[in-house]
């Protein structure tokens, strides 16, 4: 799924740019109040799972921040991999995702 400008308006299987922002900005809160309620239990940060759980979550919030740069310069819904519109099941998934399945999966291989 590719982003379309205001200009060019919506075209079928594509997000605009304020639908792109919805949709990180509601993953991006969700994982703030994940953080909030994992500081909520009262456990130690030096407990290794506390630790590990905010280390992956403070990680999605830096990919949701360069996913808005992406839908600011336009390439947000293109895969970095293969430079295809990544489709918009996966978007709708991962709203901050920079790949494809296929380039994901040789990603992490």
């Amino acid at each position: 799924m590719s982003l379309d400008t205001a200009e060019t308006g919506p075209r079928p299987g594509r997000l605009t740019a304020h639908e792109a922002r919805q949709r990180l900005e509601h993953a991006r809160n969700s994982r703030l109040a994940q953080l909030r309620a994992l500081k909520e239990t009262g456990q130690s940060t030096d407990d290794h799972l506390v630790s590990a759980q905010t280390e992956a979550i403070q990680r999605v919030l830096t990919e949701i921040d360069e996913a808005f740069a992406r839908v600011d310069d336009g390439s947000y819904g293109t895969c970095e991999g293969c430079s295809k519109p990544v489709p918009a099941e996966r978007l709708e998934i991962l709203p901050y995702t920079r790949h494809c399945v296929a380039c994901q999966r040789r990603a992490a291989a």
